[in-house]
């Protein structure tokens, strides 16, 4: 006798067998026990998840000679018929094979014919959305308005491509992929039939290379024991199939988590060592990382993960130790890796770059933490100590400490303001002023500036060397300033301004001065530098005493790379 696979010697028989689709089974079951059974079904869902098989016992069920039945009883002549294919009245019909409107039409003309010796004439097109237009078309009418002895039921992986018009004709029936966790208790129960050693572990291998298919899980299952025989073992499967060690997956996500980048390379050395796919491993990571993620963020890991109990509680003890954040930072590096090796040349070398990152990664303080110490900082709960030119005024929000300029207690009346002995040294010598009043050359050069920005922005680099009524005598270093205002149409436009400012005729003179000597007063541009440079450096002293902003940049683990006055 010649060997039967695996995926036909234990293809389900009644609705009770049906692997992960107790949903459709109940519904047809309540259809038939009610007498509200449609005349045509639709069954869409991937490949080998029981479309087929639920087409056939439900034809079985409609006309086993024991009566409509939710259970046929795979014992009569007719039931036995359907099951090996021979039935007269229950026609299984390729989609693909008979996609033209001819063989709608022979469809359409068997149909007005009574069944043999059955109760209904049923017709299984299978992969129907690979039917043409016009076969399509030509199907509507009948399906419509079928005769009493006719059922249909059509089934897809593709149901998108059903036209609009024949959906809204059928009772759809969406199958779901099978669990993991079921397909590896039918697998177990096969196992047990056929007499076949294996463990939980390499069943579980061998139902996430199905992917929710039964058909695919039993197809694996057949080319394992044609490898291993009865006696099957892990790495046996794991050879076979070319699956990744789940063991493996763990140690390298262990390495990765304890900062371990020898066991982390060495870990990539064992998986390329067997000529494993580079990116399908990262893939697989992925999912493991995935999973550790899962179980960290929820409650009840279990509804989320298509898992077996072993391996979930395998998961549960890995992920004990790390927290959600911890495990999506690496996740997240995974993932662009991931998608690099797509086009890369060197595969491995981006996997172990992602993966010596990872397992590098500096440790993130929790946001949480970090809200309640900036809190405490808002609310004063860290002791600031009053500086000491922070006497006699409210200490500065921490918010602003850095961009505030520092403002000091005004002196006694008959006392000088008191100078930091840094500061006093780093000061140039004090310049004379004009005579006449440093304060009205202010407001002149202001006056100008509105009036002439040109003019007024050259006045800027002038030193007043003598201010008074009739006379304005204005001092210029050599170079460009200087040549700009020794020029004639300057000193007139000058002139002009300054009988404007004044209310009489006022002579300018303009001399060559040499600032370094320190014998002429400043230009405005010189003490806005230098009154700039002193305020800076006030800033600078009392940000790097500042308590608050040395407390915040420790929290943080910054420093102060630049200060900015509001």
């Amino acid at each position: 006798m010649s060997y039967v696979v695996l995926a036909r010697k234990y293809r389900p028989q009644t609705f009770s067998e049906l692997t992960g689709q107790e949903h459709v089974s109940r519904t047809l079951q309540n259809a038939i026990d009610t007498g509200r059974v449609a005349h045509a079904f639709l069954f869409t869902g991937a490949r080998g998840v029981g479309k087929t098989s639920s087409a056939r016992i439900l034809a079985k069920a409609l006309n086993c000679e024991q009566g409509l039945t939710t259970e046929p009883c795979n014992a009569c002549p007719i039931c036995k018929e359907i099951t090996d294919g021979t039935s007269t009245d229950v026609f299984e019909i390729d989609g693909a094979s008979n996609t033209g409107v001819d063989d709608v039409r022979d469809l359409r003309d068997n149909i007005k014919y009574l069944p043999s010796h059955s109760r209904y004439k049923i017709f299984i097109i299978d992969e129907v959305h690979m039917l043409s237009t016009s076969a399509f078309n030509a199907l509507l009418k009948t399906l419509e308005e079928p005769p009493a002895h006719v059922k249909f039921i059509f089934a897809t992986t593709e149901p998108h491509k059903v036209p609009v018009t024949i959906l809204s004709r059928c009772q759809r029936f969406d199958f779901k992929r099978i669990l993991l966790p079921k397909l590896i208790e039918r697998l177990r129960f096969i196992a047990g039939e056929e007499g076949i050693s294996i463990s939980d572990a390499a069943l579980a291998m061998i139902a996430r290379k199905g992917d929710g298919s039964m058909r695919d899980s039993l197809s694996v299952f057949d080319q394992v024991l044609a490898f291993c025989g009865n006696s099957v073992s892990d790495e046996d499967v794991a050879t076979m199939i070319g699956a990744v060690d789940r063991r493996l997956l763990a140690e390298i996500s262990a390495a990765v988590f304890a900062g371990d980048t020898q066991g982390v390379l060495a870990g990539v050395k064992r998986v390329d060592g067997v000529g494993y796919n580079m990116r399908q491993f990262c893939q697989e990571l992925i999912d493991h990382f995935r999973n550790l993620l899962v179980i960290r963020s929820v409650k009840s890991p279990e509804e989320i993960l298509d898992l077996a109990e072993a391996e979930l509680e395998e998961l549960r003890r890995q992920a004990g130790g790390f927290s959600a954040q911890e495990i999506q930072r690496r996740l997240t590096l995974l993932l662009k890796a991931e998608t690099e090796m797509a086009y890369a040349t060197f595969p491995r070398l981006i996997l172990e770059i992602a993966l010596l990152k990872a397992a590098t990664l500096v440790p993130v303080i929790p946001i949480q933490e970090l809200l309640e110490k900036i809190k405490g900082l808002e609310t004063g709960a860290v002791h600031t100590p009053v500086l000491p030119w922070d006497a006699g005024r409210p200490a500065a929000p921490a918010a602003t400490a850095a961009a505030a300029p520092a403002q000091r207690p005004a002196p006694p009346r008959d006392e000088p303001a008191p100078q930091p002995a840094a500061a006093a040294a780093q000061q140039p010598p004090v310049r004379p002023q004009a005579r006449g009043g440093y304060a009205d050359w202010e407001r002149f050069v202001a006056f100008c500036i509105e009036k002439r920005p040109a003019n007024g922005s050259v006045l800027e680099h002038g030193s007043p060397l003598k201010l008074e009524p009739g006379q304005m005598e204005i001092g210029f270093p050599a170079g460009y300033y200087l040549d700009m205002a020794q020029d004639a149409d300057f000193i007139a436009e000058i002139r002009t301004l300054a009988q404007e400012f004044t209310g009489h005729e006022t002579v300018i003179r303009i001399k060559a001065i040499r600032p370094e000597t320190g014998e002429t007063p400043q230009s405005l541009a010189e003490k806005k530098k230098s009154d700039n440079e002193h305020l800076m450096e006030d800033l600078k002293r009392e940000v790097a005493g500042h308590p608050v902003i040395n407390e915040a940049a420790r929290i943080f683990g910054g420093i102060v790379t630049d200060i900015r006055k509001a």
